[in-house]
């Protein structure tokens, strides 16, 4: 028998219900969790309120040292940066826009693949992120990409938000998605894009309960054979 971990990664757009996707399927399996996106999102949170893209040499340093831990709880992912709970601090906007930035520096992504390699450990691993099926995980045994509407996106974004208090413009927020796909999408160094080989699922007219069936049915089809 391989002893080699199995993988199932699920690559997409933000807003398209990847984490809560990932949580689920993680729990549901008994296998660990890598949220990606959180890495760059932590990275940016080591770096200050401004970071110095043009310090690259400081930013992989940051990258290399950062210890991560990630918990599931009843709340959700708890995601700790060297022993603190940092799971709110990272999901501002203004980390958001910064993670998004940092991770298109070539260095960075580099200084970040073997950290992220390492979460693959036994009994299987669930990865959550935008170049997961095609770059971190390129032998992954199933990979998913998700996507909707940037317009159904935001609509979901903007309703976290205000669930939280936090007031929000749609048609900004709306202009802000689109403006971060077509960054991620375009960039020189593993950009936004479905693996080959990966299923698409478009979510834009699923609700969360229907898309986790329906991963589930993938996972069944082949991980699950008896």
């Amino acid at each position: 028998m391989s002893d080699k971990v199995p993988v199932i990664t699920l690559d997409g757009p933000s807003g398209v219900g990847k984490g809560t996707v990932c949580l689920w399927l993680a729990k549901t399996l008994g296998w660990h969790i890598l949220d990606s996106g959180s890495l760059y999102r932590l990275l940016a949170l080591s770096a200050g309120d401004r970071p110095d893209l043009d310090d690259v040499s400081q930013l992989v340093e940051f990258a290399e040292n950062m210890g991560i831990e990630y918990v599931s709880s009843e709340a959700g992912l708890r995601i700790y940066l060297d022993g603190e709970d940092v799971s709110e601090a990272i999901r501002s906007e203004a980390v958001g826009v910064w993670a998004s930035k940092i991770a298109a520096v070539p260095e960075v992504r580099q200084a970040l693949l073997d950290k992220q390699r390492n979460f693959a450990r036994a009994p299987g691993l669930v990865a959550d992120g935008r170049d997961m099926g095609t770059t971190v995980f390129p032998d992954a045994e199933l990979k998913i990409f998700l996507t909707a509407s940037a317009e159904e996106r935001a609509k979901r974004r903007c309703k976290q938000l205000k669930d939280k208090g936090v007031s929000v413009n749609l048609s900004e927020l709306t202009v802000e998605l689109k403006e971060r796909d077509e960054r991620d999408s375009t960039r020189s160094v593993s950009p936004l894009v479905a693996a080959e080989d990966a299923i698409v699922i478009d979510t834009t007219d699923l609700d969360i309960e229907q898309v986790c069936s329906r991963v589930m049915q993938l996972v069944e089809q082949r991980l699950l054979k008896v």
